[in-house]
C-alpha cells in the first residue's frame, strides 16, 4: 500500500488488527448462549432480548428481535430491500428500538438513503444497551462519514464478541467495500471456521478469491459459490453469483446456465435477468442481449433499476461499433434520469457518456459539468457515495488529461482529490487519489512513483491496465504479467472494460 494510504488507514484503524482481536479470532468455535454467558460476555440486567442469542437489546419485543435477526440475515445475503423492509417492521414492532432504525438506515444506504431512520436511530441511542449502542454507533457513524467513532465502536464489538460470525462478517463486508481485500478475506475465513455453512461468507469469498488482492483463484471462487448453492438451494442469489463469477472467468456458457437457473428459482430476479444481457453482450450476441435487457426493464420495480438496465442496454451500441447511436441513446437516457430525479442513475449515465466521448476536450467538459452536479448534497444519494462518485470523476479527469499532455489540468484534479481524500477518510477515495497521481506520474516518466501509486487502486480495470503498462515500460515483465492476469478477471459489461478491451476508442487515444 502506498505511503499516503497506509498513513491514513493506520490513523483510522488504530487497534482493529491488534494481537488481542486477531488472536481471539484466529481459532474461533461455536458457542451456545449458555457457554457465552459463562465465559463472561456482558449481559445487561433487565435487557429484553438478545440479538442472535448474544448482543443484549433494549427491546422486550420478541417480534422486534425476530425481525431484526431476519433483517441482518437478508443484509448478509445482499437482499438489501428485503432487509430494509424487515427492519422497518421491527421499528413498527418497537418504535423505541434504536437498532431497528439503525438497521433500516444501514440497509437503505445500499439502495436509497433513509435520512429519517438515521436521525431516529441516533435520537434513541441513549436508551439502548451498552453493546447495542456500539453496534448502532458503528452503523450510524459509517453513514455520517465519521469513521473514528465507527472504528472505535467496531473494535469494541470485536473485542467483546471475537467469535460472533455476524460481527465478523459485517466488519469484513465493510472492509471489502473499503477495498481492503486481505483483511476482509482474513475475517471472512475466520467466520467460516465458526460456521462452515455460513451463506454470506461463502458468497462473498467467491468474489474475494477471484477479484480481491493477491493471485486470482477462479477455481477456489467457484468452489466457494457452489457450496453456497448447496447451503441455499431455494435462493436465486447463489446461482446469480455463479453466473457473474463464471463470466469474470470467461466461461460464458456456464454464466448463462447459472443465470438461467437463478431465474428458474425466481423468474423476477432482476440481477440475473440483467446478468443474461451482460453476458450475451460480452459474447457479441447483441440481438439477444437487447432482448434480455428488455425483460429486465419490465422487471424493474423502481426508477434506478429501470434506468440502470436501460443504461447497460445503451452500451451495446458501443460494443457493436455504433458510437454515435450510443451517445444519442445516453443523452436521451440522461434526460429521463433527470426528469425522474434519480441522482444515482444520473451520475452513472453522465459518467458513462463522458468516458465514451468522441474526444478529450468533450470528455473533460463533461467531467467538469459532472463535478458541478456532485458539488452539493443530492437527495437520494448518500454522502459516502457522493464522495466516491466525486473521486471517480476526478480520477478520470486526471487519467484523460494526463494521457493528452494536459499536465496542469491533471495536477489540479489530483490536488482536489487529495483534499477530498483527507476530509472523507474513505479508503476508496484515497485509492482513487493515489491512482490519479499514478496517471500523472506516468506521464511525467516517474515510473517508480507511478507503479507505487497505481497499485493502490486494483479494482479499476483502466488503472490496472495502466499499472501493467508502467511495469512493462520499467522492464518489470514478470510482475506485469501477473498484473495482466489479474486484469483479465475484471471482465464485466462496463464502460471501463469496454475501453480496456477496445484500444483505439475513447478520448485517451
Amino acid at each position: 500500500m502506498n505511503r499516503f494510504a497506509a498513513r491514513l488507514w493506520l490513523l483510522i484503524f488504530p487497534s482493529l488488527f491488534t494481537s488481542t482481536v486477531w488472536g481471539q479470532a484466529s481459532s474461533p468455535h461455536v458457542e451456545n448462549t449458555a457457554t457465552r454467558a459463562a465465559a463472561g460476555t456482558p449481559h445487561i440486567a433487565g435487557a429484553g432480548q438478545q440479538l442472535f442469542g448474544a448482543i443484549p437489546l433494549s427491546t422486550r419485543s420478541m417480534e422486534a428481535r425476530r425481525l431484526l435477526e431476519q433483517a441482518v440475515d437478508n443484509y448478509e445475503n445482499a437482499i438489501y430491500r428485503g432487509s430494509a423492509v424487515l427492519a422497518r417492521r421491527a421499528a413498527e414492532a418497537d418504535p423505541q428500538s434504536a437498532l431497528a432504525y439503525a438497521m433500516l438506515s444501514f440497509a437503505s444506504r445500499r439502495i436509497m438513503p433513509d435520512a429519517a431512520a438515521l436521525a431516529k436511530a441516533k435520537s434513541l441511542l441513549p436508551a439502548a444497551t451498552p453493546d447495542e449502542q456500539l453496534l448502532v454507533r458503528w452503523m450510524t457513524s459509517i453513514q455520517d462519514r465519521d469513521l473514528l467513532p465507527a472504528i472505535s465502536s467496531m473494535n469494541d464489538l470485536l473485542q467483546r464478541y471475537p467469535r460472533d460470525k455476524h460481527i465478523l462478517y459485517m466488519t469484513a463486508e465493510w472492509l471489502y467495500l473499503q477495498e481492503d481485500d486481505d483483511r476482509a478475506r482474513f475475517m471472512m475465513e475466520a467466520a467460516l471456521q465458526i460456521d462452515p455453512n455460513f451463506p454470506a461468507v461463502l458468497n462473498r469469498l467467491g468474489y474475494v478469491y477471484i477479484s480481491g488482492s493477491g493471485t486470482p483463484d477462479p477455481a477456489k471462487a467457484i468452489t466457494s459459490l457452489k457450496r453456497y448453492a448447496e447451503v441455499e438451494p431455494a435462493s436465486p442469489n447463489p446461482q446469480d453469483s455463479l453466473g457473474e463469477v463464471s463470466r469474470m472467468a470467461s466461461d460464458d456458457s456456464a454464466s448463462l446456465e447459472h443465470y438461467t437457473a437463478a431465474l428458474k428459482i425466481d423468474p423476477k430476479y432482476l440481477p440475473s435477468q440483467e446478468g443474461l444481457g451482460g453476458t450475451r453482450m460480452l459474447m457479441g450476441d447483441f440481438t439477444n442481449a437487447r432482448k434480455e435487457y428488455d425483460r429486465a426493464i419490465q422487471l424493474a420495480e423502481n426508477p434506478f433499476d429501470e434506468l440502470d438496465a436501460k443504461y447497460t442496454q445503451a452500451l451495446i451500441y458501443f460494443w457493436e461499433g455504433r458510437p454515435a447511436e450510443g451517445r444519442k441513446a445516453l443523452s436521451t437516457l440522461a434526460a429521463e434520469a433527470a426528469s425522474k430525479k434519480e441522482p444515482n442513475a444520473q451520475f452513472e449515465i453522465l459518467l458513462g457518456a463522458a468516458m465514451l466521448a468522441a474526444d478529450s476536450r468533450d470528455e473533460l467538459t463533461r467531467l467538469n459539468a459532472l463535478s458541478a452536479f456532485l458539488e452539493k448534497p443530492l437527495t437520494g444519494m448518500s454522502e459516502a457515495d457522493r464522495d466516491i462518485n466525486r473521486a471517480t470523476v476526478l480520477r478520470e479527469r486526471a487519467r484523460i488529461a494526463s494521457a493528452n499532455g494536459r499536465v496542469d489540468n491533471a495536477s489540479e484534479a489530483v490536488s482536489q482529490l487529495k483534499d477530498l481524500a483527507t476530509v472523507s477518510r474513505d479508503q476508496v477515495v484515497v485509492n482513487a487519489y493515489e491512482s490519479a497521481r499514478g496517471f500523472l506520474l506516468f506521464q511525467q516518466r516517474d515510473l517508480s512513483g507511478a507503479t507505487d501509486a497505481l497499485a493502490a487502486d486494483p479494482h479499476s480495470p483502466l488503472v490496472v491496465l495502466q499499472l501493467a503498462l508502467a511495469q512493462e515500460k520499467a522492464g518489470n515483465y514478470v510482475i506485469a504479467k501477473e498484473t495482466r492476469n489479474r486484469l483479465k478477471y475484471q471482465r464485466a459489461p462496463t464502460v471501463e472494460w469496454f475501453l480496456v478491451t477496445h484500444p483505439g476508442t475513447g478520448a485517451s487515444h
